[in-house]
């Protein structure tokens, strides 16, 4: 009886703390965190989230709460800031996901009387960032560190990314399944990366991540996003799928042969898995993919029919993965591993140290540079002995006796490559003065590189290169002196950098650009939402509806055409001098102005939408930033350094009051991180940021936008600002009395060589700054 007292007082207990840890998760409230209304707009929610959080920001406020208060003043934006999640709460009261108490209190409590089960998510309430899954730490990406580091090892191995962040309760349920997989596709190679999107708003932003949980690939700086359930079989299959298709060849006894003799052709190492699996490992492809660039790759299933006299020839054991590499001579192999757990670390010692034939050939400058490094001391020496020879059967015996002298003699300070005379000719003939010496010959240089600006120190053979045993007598020779008298190579000259002769053809590289393109438009069609879409919708609808139109408009005119008499000869006569006229016009400088004066209006609210965001294609607007006090003297400045480009139909000139719109500029400055340093928000300075005399240029229709930073009064032609005689052409709607004081000097020269920058606008040479969308003018 005490017993039964007893249960019935812990499931009380249980009860009462489950009720408890609701009730408290239900005391949240992000109206209240923000101090604004439940019928409040985003514009005022913003503001608020913008106010609090610079007022409670860690680094400014040193109250013991801020950390926790700011905090919950981002995780109330978060939910406000989104509309779903905002109709879930107002609904149900419930933050996260969920569709309504009645199944979220389900979902929590499971079968209550029949064993007590509790889910454990149902107490993680993440109120405080440190109290996040640690494991996650190591993988945390941020912005600058995933553009600069990242994206360039995306070339190297694929990524899987994360975006989560706090309140999202879903994030809890496929954490299990992430952790597994990250674990283990991590140690085989594959790159790891969480970005917390309530930390790293921008990076969420320019990964295109608009809800969490997301899942993402990157590779070769391509994102492809995760859109199946989360289960390990899926993320895996996921991850194989970002990989080239044709990373590993299937070999047989059929074709090892051809596989194999395709070293010459491509000038790479051959390197053969045998494994008793069916299916291509995972990590095998992986690796393959970043050797990609120096070995080819082939897989062999050992329990296959057809594959009994490969596996014989190369004497194979079946029973144990075995890797083989193969350079110059296929009949045997120049390295061999094996080992019944291939690890990553074993693979990629074996293949670091085979990357490259016994005698490479030189195709392109990156393979010069790593086959012959420049010196970097003189105990670290690295000589180059190259080969100068040709093509075809009448250089194959030179060749081959080059091959068998390598290998003998092969060294760490020496490297043996060869080069084909025709396809390099530039550095053939700065190697080989005397040409008629060489004609038709083959010739061996030894060289050492002493600058990465091409300079070389070089002797060349004194006879051309037959392969006898008197060439190998005196080569060896050489060498042996070069080991004690650095001074042999007495020559000295600048190579120009190689031909890139594997590099595809334009054509191939168009294709492959327009396939990729075709296959991300196919992708965002069946994976983007309809908001999304709506933009290539209405560029193909309006594309259609201009063309069809088009075509009826010309059938009609054609039609009218053919009823029309003939035009008497007078009217020909005038129509041919109209067409010259108009021609002559086309001709002509087409920035002469069209007026006599500069049309700059003011970007406000009212003329926001027709001035920028419904901007026709083409057309750019130029944007002055000025302040109250500066606007006079700005716009003066302004209009001389624009107005020789004014004769441009789609450029319009308009300025922008810091007064009034410093909040829209700079959410537009944090995505110029390289042209302009942006300020800490929370910095002390903040708002004394001074940008008036900034310039942007912006496309409406491609969202983005150039930037003109204000001209240093201490730069070079600093000093042209004296007053200057306005011409009386020149007129601005806001025109003032200029001043000649020396702060109107330094205002107006903050707009020194303005005119250069416009010119490098419209050759399209500025750096372009993207964006997503168009603020709202406030």
């Amino acid at each position: 009886m005490e017993l039964g007292r007893a249960g019935l007082a812990w499931a009380a207990a249980l009860l009462l703390a489950a009720l408890g840890a609701q009730a408290a998760a239900g005391d949240f409230d992000p109206y209240r965190v923000l101090g604004v209304g439940r019928s409040s707009s985003q514009a005022d929610i913003k503001k608020a989230y913008k106010r609090l959080a610079r007022e409670w920001h860690p680094d400014k406020n040193k109250d013991p709460g801020a950390e926790d208060k700011f905090i919950q003043i981002s995780k109330a934006y978060e939910i406000l800031s989104n509309e779903e999640k905002r109709a879930n709460f107002d609904r149900y009261g419930d933050a996260g996901e969920s569709q309504g108490y009645s199944q979220h209190q389900h979902r929590q409590f499971h079968h209550f009387h029949e064993g007590f089960y509790f889910d454990e998510s149902f107490f993680h309430f993440p109120f405080n960032s440190e109290r996040r899954d640690t494991s996650d730490e190591k993988y945390l990406l941020h912005f600058s560190h995933y553009i600069n580091e990242i994206v360039p090892d995306s070339f190297k191995k694929p990524y899987l990314i994360k975006i989560t962040s706090d309140w999202c309760f879903s994030c809890i349920h496929i954490e299990p399944v992430w952790k597994e997989v990250a674990q283990e596709l991590e140690a085989l190679g594959v790159g790891i990366g969480v970005v917390h999107a309530g930390y790293e708003r921008r990076l969420a932003h320019h990964l295109g991540a608009h809800s969490t949980p997301s899942l993402l690939g990157l590779i070769n700086g391509k994102i492809t996003f995760f859109h199946n359930a989360v289960i390990r079989e899926n993320l895996r299959q996921f991850v194989e799928n970002l990989l080239p298709g044709n990373l590993v060849e299937k070999i047989t006894d059929k074709n090892y042969i051809r596989f194999l003799s395709n070293w010459k052709k491509e000038n790479k190492p051959h390197v053969l898995l045998f494994d008793h699996m069916p299916v291509v490992p995972l990590l095998y492809k992986l690796i393959a993919f970043a050797y990609r660039d120096y070995l080819s790759f082939g897989y062999v299933y050992v329990g296959l029919r057809g594959t009994e006299k490969l596996s014989s020839q190369y004497n194979i054991n079946v029973y144990t993965p075995t890797m083989m590499i193969f350079k110059e001579h296929i009949d045997r192999p120049a390295d061999v591993v094996q080992a019944r757990d291939m690890k990553k670390q074993l693979i990629d010692d074996f293949l670091s140290q085979n990357k490259f034939l016994m005698v490479a050939r030189l195709t392109n400058q990156r393979l010069f540079q790593e086959l012959c490094p420049v010196k970097k001391s003189h105990r670290q020496r690295k000589h180059c002995v190259i080969l100068l020879t040709g093509e075809g059967d009448k250089f194959a015996e030179a060749y081959e006796a080059f091959l068998t002298f390598a290998v003998a003699n092969t060294k760490d300070t020496l490297k043996f490559v060869h080069i084909y005379n025709d396809r390099q000719p530039e550095f053939a003939d700065a190697l080989l003065m005397d040409e008629e010496k060489y004609r038709g010959k083959s010739a061996v240089v030894i060289l050492e590189r002493r600058n990465n600006a091409g300079k070389i120190a070089y002797k060349t053979l004194e006879e051309a290169w037959q392969g006898s045993k008197e060439d190998n007598f005196i080569l060896l020779d050489l060498l042996d002196q070069l080991r004690t008298d650095p001074g042999l190579l007495s020559s000295e000259t600048v190579l120009a950098d190689l031909n890139d002769e594997l590099a595809p053809m334009f054509l191939i590289r168009w294709l492959y650009s327009m396939l990729d393109y075709i296959s991300d438009c196919w992708d965002s069609l069946f994976h983007s939402n309809w908001r999304e879409m709506m933009p290539l919708l209405s560029l193909l609808f309006s594309a259609l509806f201009i063309l069809f139109g088009t075509v009826i408009v010309q059938a009609f005119s054609d039609s009218s055409d053919t009823r029309d008499s003939p035009p008497s000869e007078k009217e020909e006569t005038s129509a041919k001098t109209e067409k010259n006229d108009a021609s002559f016009s086309k001709e002509s400088n087409s920035r002469i102005p069209k007026k006599g004066f500069v049309e700059v209006t003011e970007l406000t609210d009212i003329n926001y939408n027709s001035n920028l965001v419904r901007l026709r294609p083409g057309h750019m607007n130029v944007v002055l930033i000025l302040s109250n006090s500066t606007k006079t003297m700005l716009l003066q400045k302004f209009a001389l350094e624009v107005y020789t480009f004014t004769g441009s139909s789609s450029l319009h000139f308009s300025f922008l009051s810091l007064d009034k719109h410093r909040e829209w500029l700079e959410y537009l400055l944090e995505f110029a991180q390289d042209a302009a340093p942006i300020p800490n928000q929370y910095d002390k300075h903040f708002l004394e940021r001074d940008y008036t005399g900034y310039v942007l240029a912006l496309n409406g229709h491609k969202k983005y936008f150039c930037l003109f930073k204000p001209h240093r009064s201490g730069d070079e032609g600093g000093t042209l600002g004296s007053c200057e005689d306005y011409d009386s052409s020149l007129h601005t709607e806001a025109r003032g009395k200029s001043s000649c004081s020396p702060g109107s000097r330094f205002i107006k020269n903050k707009l020194h060589k303005l005119s250069f920058w416009m010119e490098r606008l419209l050759e399209g040479s500025l750096q372009r700054f993207y964006i997503p969308s168009w603020p709202a003018l406030d």
